[in-house]
């Protein structure tokens, strides 16, 4: 062990110089005042929510949501399912269409219906099981199985749009994941604006185009007379008013590929284009209806309601209305992220200010050097030459953690500040176990060289089972733990790692050039 071969000196300092060179940049001021010297390595430690402030919030996707829209969407299929097997035969009477429960149920007027009625039904959701009583009821449900599965990939879309929203308003180092069956955590560390980004959140920015119902007088509508295929919605251009739209939507937004803002007439406008698919459908369908009002619908309320003066081949378009500047960048961020497949609801909010955050900075930088200079004296005080040997491997330690910190990016909170502590009194467990071995060889006769190198071999097996246990347990904390948990797991794993390195290499290198040049007859530790 007293044999220091040319590659371990030369890997040794390649590992403490980098160490050194990429923990630097965190001993300077942020990278956005350019305080940092360009020559060095521009990662700097994220700090976490409880470090720098921010916002938590914890979402609940409104899973039933999704099943009612489905059943809705069943609704609208069954009847424009049996609208169309007119072309082949009578009209087919039926009463009581709509949702009931966890299905869709209607009755046939007449029930030797029954098989046009299944063949005109026959292109509804697989999911759904179909079951017709005698006297022509037809029931459609959904199995425990389909609701179970669609609620979970609803919550995972959410967590995915959720994501790209929150990526889109330039939040660094967000915390974004599952809580339960249908809750999100969201945490948002500097975060400036959290208003802002509850509105985008609170947003489901479902975009849809239908035709406007221009056979519905204002008379009728007001009277609460609109057909079975048409619904009444709120305009936003027309506060107050409403506005009769189909049923039928004739494009959705996830054909959209791209949506800006942007100005037309010195008005806040969003344009946006189409996929192909999108794009055919959008031009086959305003070819048809020249003349004819064309609803943009968001969230089910009509944002804009134009004319269709000629047709729109080229799958692009602007979406009008009444926008503020901000209005329009939120709407093309909503557009572009995706629409959420349910609502989400905020459960929980706090909000962690500034103030706060520099307090546990402060905290956590007082606990860490008091440690840090206390484990010191007592290795000085206690081993004397090989001990002070042992505080600078200690002192490598602590920026080999920060260094690997700032290259992995890795989010600093405060269990992660306790697991830096925690991992600076763990760090001279290594160095204690070899000098004292050191020690009793020392009294068993031996010359300082063979103590050394005795009490490095034997020390050595004890120093990675300690070692090992620990990070068994911090890799398991890492892999079943949350948040705060995850942070202290990951600083403890980085530290444990690099205290086996500086103890075993660093030290031992130290050790290995004093015995060289020193050439000591007798030896005190």
């Amino acid at each position: 062990m007293v044999n220091y071969g040319r590659w371990n000196i030369a890997a040794t300092v390649l590992v403490c110089l980098f160490g050194l060179i990429f923990a630097a940049p965190n001993f300077f001021g942020t990278g956005e005042d350019g305080s940092v010297p360009r020559w060095l390595p521009q990662q700097q430690l994220n700090l976490g929510l409880d470090l720098q402030g921010g916002s938590h919030l914890l979402l609940e996707v409104e899973v039933d949501a999704v099943i009612r829209e489905t059943l809705e969407t069943t609704v609208s299929t069954i009847r424009e399912g049996i609208r169309n097997a007119r072309r082949d035969g009578p009209r087919i009477g039926y009463t009581g269409l709509g949702v009931r429960g966890n299905g869709v149920v209607f009755k046939l007027r007449d029930p030797a219906e029954i098989p046009r009625a299944r063949a005109a039904i026959a292109d509804v959701d697989p999911s759904l099981t179909v079951t017709v009583s005698d006297d022509g009821e037809f029931t459609l449900t959904m199995s425990d199985q389909a609701i179970i599965d669609r609620r979970s990939s609803a919550v995972e879309q959410s967590i995915e749009i959720v994501r790209r929203r929150v990526d889109e308003t330039g939040t660094s180092e967000p915390t974004i994941q599952r809580q339960g069956d249908k809750r999100i955590l969201v945490q948002l560390p500097g975060l400036r604006d959290p208003e802002r980004l509850k509105r985008l959140l609170g947003r489901t920015a479902k975009l849809t185009f239908h035709m406007v119902d221009s056979s519905v007088s204002v008379q009728d509508a007001q009277a609460g007379r609109i057909p079975a295929g048409s619904m009444e919605l709120p305009d936003q251009d027309n506060p107050g008013g409403t506005l009769i739209v189909r049923r039928k939507v004739e494009v959705g937004g996830e054909r959209l590929t791209n949506a800006q803002p942007s100005f037309q007439d010195g008005q806040p406008v969003v344009s946006f284009t189409f996929d192909s698919v999108g794009a055919r459908i959008f031009g086959d369908l305003t070819q048809q209806n020249v003349g004819q009002r064309l609803a943009i619908v968001l969230d089910n309320r009509v944002v804009s309601a134009p004319r269709i003066q000629s047709p729109i081949l080229g799958g692009s378009g602007i979406i009008t209305g009444q926008f503020t500047v901000q209005g329009v960048q939120d709407l093309a961020l909503l557009l572009r992220a995706g629409a959420l497949p349910a609502p989400l609801a905020i459960l929980e909010e706090r909000t962690v200010g500034p103030g706060l955050g520099a307090d546990s900075i402060a905290a956590g930088k007082t606990a860490a050097i008091i440690g840090l200079v206390l484990v010191m004296i007592f290795m000085a005080i206690s081993y004397g030459l090989f001990g002070l040997m042992a505080d600078v491997a200690l002192a490598m330690n602590i920026f080999l953690i920060i260094a690997v910190l700032s290259l992995l990016q890795a989010t600093l909170t405060l269990p992660g500040i306790a697991g830096i502590v925690l991992t600076i009194g763990m760090a001279v467990d290594a160095n204690v176990l070899v000098f004292e071995r050191i020690r009793e060889e020392i009294r068993g006769g031996r010359t300082p060289l063979s103590a050394v190198d005795t009490g490095y071999k034997r020390a050595l097996t004890t120093i990675i089972d300690a070692n090992l246990t620990t990070l068994i347990a911090s890799i398991l904390l890492f892999q079943f733990g949350t948040g705060p948990i995850r942070g202290f797991a990951v600083t403890l794993t980085i530290g444990v790692v690099s205290s086996m390195f500086t103890a075993i290499m660093v030290t031992r290198l130290l050790v290995v050039i004093w015995l060289k040049r020193a050439k000591p007859k007798t030896m005190t530790v």
